[in-house]
C-alpha cells in the first residue's frame, strides 16, 4: 500500500481502498480508492505495510500515525492465515508542519528511477501558505500562552514516550497481525458457532482482552461506512512462533530405522507457540501488580500451543497472570516486599469478578500458586488461598507449589515435583482436538499458573 500526502491529507491507499487522515482534525475516514482522484495535488511517499492506529501522547499534541514499515512473515497459522512480526514503525504526525523523513520503501509505481529518498516533497509553496493560515488560526485560538517550562515538560513527556513506543515496536518486535484470520482467539472458540459469529469481520468477533491496538482504530471502529472494516487489523502483543518438525522414524532389530509410510503417516508436523498478552492492566514488573476493579490482573498471558499432524489439529491452553487480589511491590529496592492495599471485603469483589470471566472462558480451571510459602512473600500467598477457599467453586482446583524453594540455584528441572505429583489432574485437563472437518467432541479445560508477577 502507498502512502499519499496532499494538501490536507495522509493517504494510505490499498487497491480499492483508501483511508483519509485529516491533518487539521487528525479524523480517520475509509473512502473509495477512486477518490484519489479528489485529493489536492497528492505525492506518493512510498510503501508501507499497514496501519497500528492513531495515537495522542499529550492533551495539547497533535495526533499521530503508527504506520508498519517492516513486517517479516513467520509463517502460517491455523487455517493458512500468514502471521506478520512488526519489525519495524514509524510515527507520522497528523498536522500541517512539514514531513519529515520516513525511510519509506520507494513506490515502484511513482518512484521509478529515484534513488535519492529526500527527492521526494511536496510543492512546497503552497503546503506553507496553509500551515500560515493553519498557524495563525491556532495562535488567535490560544490566548494564553503557555508557560515556558509547561512546554519543556510536555516536550521532554512526548519524548520519553516517543522512544518507549518505539522501543516497544522497533526492538522488543512482540506485535503480530495478520490480515486474514484471528490471533487473539484459540481454535477451540472459533470452533464455537453458538458464540463465534464467522458472518461477521475478524475483527468483530475477536476477543477483546487481546485487541491491543482497539483504541487507536476508534475512529474506524465506531464508523457505520463498510469500507471501514478493511483498515481495521487487529494486533496482538506477545509472541508467536511457528515450527515444522519431523518425527523420527523407530529402530527396528538390529539397530536398523523403520521408516513410516508417508502417505498413511507422515513425519512431518507443524508446532505453533502463540502467547496473547492482555490489554488491560498493562505494565511493567514492580509497577503493575494484583488485580483491579474490573477483575483484570496485571501482565495477564494467554498461552497456546498448537500442533497440526495431518489430518489432526491439536489445541491446547494455559494461562498466567498476577496474583488476582489487591496489591503493590514498590521500592527502589531489589525485589521489594509486596503489600495488599485493600480490605477483605472489597478484594474479594475483585477476586470474584476475575474467576467469573475465567470460568466463563474456559469453564473449568487447575490454579498453580507459584508464590513463596514463606518469607516475604507469604502474605500474598495466603489471601490468594483464603479468597479461593472463601470463593469455593466446584470448577477451580487450587495447587500451591513454591517455585523459588524448589528451583532456587537455577534447578528448573525440580519443576518435574510438580508435575509428578498433579498427573491426575493433568489428565483431566484434557485439549481440543479436531480432524479435518470433523471435531471431536474433546474440549479444553484450563491449566492457570498465577505468581506474583
Amino acid at each position: 500500500m502507498e502512502l499519499y500526502e496532499s494538501k490536507q491529507h495522509f493517504i494510505i491507499q490499498d487497491g480499492d481502498h483508501a483511508l483519509w487522515c485529516d491533518r487539521i482534525r487528525g479524523s480517520l475516514v475509509a473512502k473509495s480508492g477512486t477518490d484519489l482522484c479528489d485529493a489536492w495535488n497528492p505525492v506518493c511517499l512510498g510503501c508501507i505495510h499497514g496501519v497500528v492506529g492513531k495515537i495522542k501522547l499529550h492533551p495539547d499534541s497533535d495526533w499521530r500515525l503508527i504506520l508498519i514499515t517492516e513486517r517479516s512473515s513467520i509463517g502460517h497459522a491455523y487455517g493458512h492465515h500468514e502471521v506478520f512480526r512488526i519489525n519495524k514503525v514509524v510515527l507520522l504526525p497528523l498536522s500541517l508542519d512539514e514531513t519529515s523523513e520516513l525511510d519509506l520503501e520507494l513506490c515502484k509505481k511513482h518512484h521509478f528511477g529515484i534513488q535519492n529518498k529526500s527527492a521526494i516533497r511536496t510543492s512546497g509553496m503552497q503546503q506553507k501558505a496553509l500551515l500560515k493560515t493553519w498557524n495563525s488560526i491556532k495562535s488567535a485560538a490560544g490566548n494564553v500562552k503557555p508557560r515556558r517550562k509547561d512546554m519543556k515538560d510536555k516536550d521532554k513527556f512526548e519524548k520519553r514516550i516517543t522512544e518507549e513506543l518505539l522501543k516497544m515496536f522497533n526492538v522488543l518486535q512482540s506485535f503480530y497481525y495478520t490480515p486474514t484470520g484471528d490471533l487473539t482467539n484459540s481454535i477451540q472458540r472459533q470452533l464455537h458457532k453458538e458464540e463465534y459469529d464467522t458472518t461477521k469481520a475478524v475483527w468483530q468477533r475477536v476477543d477483546d482482552r487481546f485487541f491491543w491496538n482497539k483504541h487507536m482504530l476508534q475512529d474506524l471502529i465506531g464508523s457505520k461506512d463498510s469500507k471501514a472494516g478493511h483498515w481495521v487489523i487487529p494486533v496482538i502483543q506477545g509472541h508467536i512462533q511457528i515450527e515444522m518438525c519431523k518425527i523420527q522414524g523407530e529402530e527396528g532389530p538390529g539397530g536398523s530405522t523403520i521408516q513410516q509410510t508417508a502417505i498413511r503417516h507422515p513425519t512431518k508436523f507443524q508446532f505453533t507457540v502463540i502467547s496473547r498478552r492482555s490489554r488491560h492492566r498493562a505494565g511493567t514488573r514492580y509497577k503493575r501488580r494484583g488485580v483491579d476493579e474490573d477483575g483484570k490482573v496485571a501482565n495477564y498471558v494467554e498461552t497456546e500451543q498448537i500442533i497440526e499432524f495431518a489430518p489432526h489439529v491439536v489445541s491446547y491452553v494455559q494461562v498466567r497472570g498476577s496474583v488476582p487480589v489487591y496489591w503493590t511491590q514498590t521500592g527502589i529496592k531489589y525485589r521489594p516486599p509486596p503489600r495488599l492495599n485493600k480490605g477483605e471485603e472489597d478484594t474479594h469483589k475483585a477476586f470474584v469478578k476475575h474467576f467469573e470471566e475465567q470460568l466463563k472462558v474456559y469453564k473449568s480451571i487447575a490454579v498453580v500458586s507459584l508464590t513463596e510459602q514463606n518469607g516475604r512473600e507469604k502474605v500474598i500467598s495466603d489471601a490468594f488461598l483464603q479468597h479461593v477457599l472463601k470463593y469455593n467453586s466446584e470448577h477451580l482446583t487450587y495447587i500451591s507449589f513454591d517455585f523459588h524453594e524448589y528451583c532456587r540455584g537455577m534447578k528448573f528441572e525440580n519443576v518435574s515435583v510438580l508435575t509428578d505429583n498433579i498427573e491426575d489432574v493433568i489428565k483431566k485437563l484434557r485439549y481440543c482436538w479436531l480432524v479435518m472437518y470433523i471435531i471431536q467432541p474433546v474440549f479444553i479445560n484450563l491449566w492457570s499458573c498465577y505468581q506474583k508477577h
